[in-house]
């Protein structure tokens, strides 16, 4: 595995600093190893999100990995991993704490700031989500169609396959809600066919899950605050 290259800078800096008198060399070096950090972190907190996706208990390092990540960014002036950061930390919140008022705004800055620097990747995991709060918590099913549709759009730009197909899904299952089955059983087909052609294994488990609770219930009633089908894809 390759050294981050922000290490060796860091050692030529630290050298420049103490041999060569450059005090200006030690302020560089920390905003490197700042940026570095702020990286690392939000890496860990997506891994410990990863990890409760299997384990369904909760890594109290989770949360404090992602809040240092913005953190960081934030002082560091870098929006676009601001972008991210916020995304996790109000994923955090919606998919373990189920706690929409807490998570909601955090979705909001990171779909905001991944518009203005045009990250569309980060912007289709933020509009996702937002169409997850649309549906389950402020029953807006006409605002959570458009959130999932955006996002569904943004990562086919992207050829971003597996996201598509996870995408598909999710308005699937809203479309269902709506008694739209005919309509959700085309797009949970599609979402079938492209999880099958770039081998996303878990989407189409979460396919089958869908098609199953479909089966048994043609529009359902009181939907769940949310599923694992729903949780970060």
């Amino acid at each position: 595995m390759t050294r981050d290259l922000r290490l060796d800078r860091a050692q030529e800096l630290y050298e420049d600093a103490v041999f060569k008198g450059e005090a200006a060399a030690v302020a560089e070096a920390a905003r490197d190893l700042d940026a570095l950090e702020a990286d690392l972190a939000l890496a860990r907190g997506r891994i410990l999100h990863a990890d409760f996706l299997f384990t369904r208990t909760e890594d109290p390092g989770e949360l404090p990995a992602l809040e240092r990540a913005a953190e960081l960014y934030e002082r560091l002036g870098d929006e676009r991993g601001l972008a991210e950061a916020e995304f996790w930390i109000g994923c955090f919140h919606q998919v373990l704490h189920q706690d929409g008022v807490t998570a909601l705004p955090h979705l909001e800055r990171s779909a905001e700031l991944a518009r203005k620097v045009d990250d569309r990747l980060t912007l289709s995991y933020a509009v996702r989500h937002l169409g997850f709060a649309a549906q389950y918590e402020a029953k807006d099913p006409e605002t959570a169609q458009r959130f999932l549709t955006e996002s569904v759009d943004l990562r086919r730009e992207l050829e971003f396959w597996p996201g598509v197909a996870a995408g598909l899904l999710a308005l699937g299952d809203l479309l269902h809600e709506q008694g739209r089955a005919g309509e959700a059983a085309d797009l949970l087909d599609e979402a079938t066919r492209i999880a099958t052609e770039c081998g996303a294994a878990g989407t189409l488990r979460w396919i089958q899950e869908t098609r199953a609770e479909h089966a048994a219930s043609a529009v359902k009633t009181e939907p769940a605050a949310s599923s694992t089908k729903d949780e970060q894809a």
